[in-house]
């Protein structure tokens, strides 16, 4: 027999430590290979983990609700390899662990102390916006100390050492002991009391995990940028005759459904094209022009929360593929099947606002992103066309988009331009287009 060490996987790029939600098995349960062992959640996403070999857990090392850092062993599996090849099965596993060979003379906290001291220490870009957005340089920022793996600074480092700022400037300022009042990303729900009126025919709900951060993400968005929206109206005439003539023999060639959504998504990539500025980051005065046109995609979960997958390397794919794409991350969605990767990258986003009948949206920006474009519901109006035998009016299939966009560095001419030129594209859908 030989044991199996289960580490917490790296799940992107930027992900330093998962929390572990749940365990599918318990200690002295059969495990077969690719069978869900457990969930964890990142800071983007909720994922299973399937168990890479098959065997015996005999050992689970961190319970529920406990935050681990990557390529740490989490649990031992016995499998019913010889015990001659115990390193062979070990090797994938040992691989992926952090290698401590040149801190073996450090405690745990010195190697942190080391770590935190050094400037060129992994900072994932919420924890630079709310940095920028406080204020707090880059010199502040190194000495700000990480719970992290390394000594990496946390969201909830830094807004900590926020909280604690805030509460030492009104200190210092007024010599009087005021505890100023936290953002919601900054509160615990055992230090908040809330005073309602009305009586007692209250109920209390507790925001979950997803819904804690999707609110510590809008209130940072809102604090980073200052948001402007532009409107623009559009004929969509062609397109929704065209798919309503072409969805049934689409699917039947593609094997997959054609809705709204590619169509839009297509034009936000030719658009990007034209129009690159739009496609960029902002870290303190530097501007990040992004070369991959990632398209991220709103999407309503059966719980209420949003989520936003990514659809990658959006200006290369066509219709079908976009539809394909688009489908499928939409329903991983919805089963909760989404990996890490799949809602990171996004260089802009759309959110389909249609979808609850809503005409028109005002979206916040998703960070570090720098605009995001709402779709409205399609509707049956009257609208004037000019022909060759004068201005008639005529029923139309009209639609609003709007247009949020970080003023910071986007201004009204790059935002309208960019609008229009994706209203444009979607006017000009050609009613002869090939399925």
């Amino acid at each position: 027999m030989a044991k199996y060490e289960l580490i917490m996987p790296k799940m992107g790029e930027s992900i330093m430590e998962a929390t572990i939600l749940s365990w599918s098995k318990k200690e002295g349960d059969r495990v077969e290979l690719d069978e869900t062992i457990l969930e964890i959640a990142t800071d983007k996403v909720d994922s299973e983990i399937p168990s890479p070999v098959e065997g015996v857990l005999k050992q689970i090392l961190f319970q529920p609700d406990e935050v681990v850092e990557i390529g740490k062993v989490i649990a031992i599996i016995e499998t019913e390899a010889k015990q001659n090849d115990e390193a062979e099965d070990l090797g994938p596993s040992s691989a992926l662990q952090p290698s401590m060979e040149s801190k073996a003379d450090l405690t745990p906290s010195e190697t942190v102390k080391i770590a935190a001291t050094s400037e060129d220490r992994f900072y994932s870009p919420l924890v630079r916006n709310i940095a920028q957005a406080e204020g707090i340089d880059q010199g502040e920022l190194n000495r700000i100390e990480g719970s992290g793996m390394h000594g990496r600074v946390t969201k909830k480092d830094i807004l900590s050492y926020v909280e604690k700022r805030e509460v030492a400037s009104v200190n210092d300022s007024s010599g009087l002991e005021v505890k100023q009042a936290a953002l919601p990303s900054q509160r615990e729900s055992h230090s908040v009391k809330v005073k309602t009126d009305g009586g007692g025919n209250v109920e209390i709900i507790e925001m979950d995990r997803m819904r804690k951060m999707i609110a510590e993400h809008m209130v940072m968005s809102k604090k980073v940028s200052p948001h402007v929206t532009s409107f623009v109206e559009v004929d969509v005439t062609n397109l929704v005759m065209w798919r309503e003539r072409n969805k049934v023999s689409f699917e039947k060639k593609h094997g997959t459904k054609i809705t709204f959504t590619p169509i839009f998504v297509e034009a936000i990539a030719k658009s990007i094209a034209d129009y690159p500025l739009i496609n960029i980051s902002v870290e303190g005065d530097k501007i990040y022009r992004k070369l991959d046109i990632n398209i991220g995609m709103a999407a309503a979960l059966p719980s209420g929360n949003l989520i936003v997958p990514v659809i990658k390397g959006a200006d290369n794919l066509n219709l079908v593929g976009l539809a394909k794409t688009v489908n499928d991350l939409a329903k991983r969605a919805r089963d909760n099947k989404l990996k890490p990767d799949e809602v990171q990258g996004g260089t802009f986003t759309l959110t389909n606002v249609g979808t609850f009948g809503n005409v028109m949206g005002t979206p916040i920006i998703n960070q570090p992103q720098v605009a995001i474009m709402a779709a409205g519901a399609i509707r049956k109006k009257p609208a004037v066309l000019e022909t060759e035998h004068g201005d008639v009016i005529a029923i139309r299939h009209m639609m609003f988009l709007s247009l949020s966009y970080d003023h910071r560095v986007v201004d009204g001419s790059l935002g309208g331009s960019f609008l229009k030129r994706v209203s444009d594209y979607l006017e000009a859908f050609d009613l002869n287009r090939e399925v």
